[in-house]
């Protein structure tokens, strides 16, 4: 999948602060969820598991429901691919659905002191059911783009180009590189910092935002194959 010029940057920036927002408010929201990634998860099952708190059923079943959007997407990709249609609109229309959803359930949960109750639950498996279709999007159709979920390996990357840089090593592609991979950790790190001050402000309404972004993004001209 190739982008523009134009939709390249203006796709990292969007769904980058979609993640870092909505990974954010789960966080908060539900009791230390991560929703954008499935790492931190596992460090918190196994931190509830040593030493209950409450919420390792809800960090539990985050993990299938993440796997099940991620199948779910790789699904219709193929569908729509075998029918000659391109997948990525199709596939944030999902997610704004699956956000749609949380925040519904968000709004009927609130407040949350509970998250085993089965509507905060409900609220968290549609984050991170959200979070897997992004995830897989950026695998299945924006495999070319820097990653907007997970900021460990754009960090990394950037440390090391930016010694390269540094050091006056490197072809002359290493500064556009590099530049690409500060684009989505700043509208990630903007994106936590905006959903957790957003959610401590406004509940669950935060999530209007992100929303918002994801539909801008569907109804702007999108790669093409």
């Amino acid at each position: 999948m190739k982008t523009d010029g134009a939709s390249a940057p203006v796709l990292a920036i969007g769904l980058a602060l979609v993640a870092g927002w909505v990974d954010a408010v789960g966080f908060v929201a539900l009791f230390g969820l991560f929703t954008a990634h499935v790492t931190g998860n596992f460090v918190l099952i196994g931190s509830e598991l040593a030493r209950p708190s409450g919420g390792v059923l809800l960090k539990l079943l985050a993990f299938p429901a993440f796997i099940v959007a991620v199948a779910a997407s790789r699904l219709i990709v193929l569908r729509l691919e075998a029918d000659g249609r391109p997948a990525l609109r199709a596939l944030l229309a999902a997610e704004c659905l699956l956000l749609v959803g949380a925040l519904a359930a968000g709004w009927s949960a609130a407040p949350v002191h509970d998250p085993g109750r089965p509507v905060a639950m409900a609220c968290g498996l549609l984050l991170a059911a959200a979070m897997g279709v992004q995830n897989a999007t950026a695998r299945l159709v924006l495999a070319s783009q820097v990653p907007t979920t997970v900021m460990t390996g754009n960090v990394t990357q950037l440390v090391i180009d930016a010694v390269d840089l540094a050091r006056g090593a490197g072809g002359p592609e290493l500064g556009p590189r590099a530049r690409r991979f500060v684009v989505p950790i700043v509208a990630f790190a903007l994106g936590t910092i905006g959903g957790a001050v957003a959610y401590l402000n406004a509940g669950f309404a935060a999530l209007l935002a992100p929303l918002a972004v994801l539909g801008s993004l569907v109804s702007r001209p999108l790669p093409k194959p």
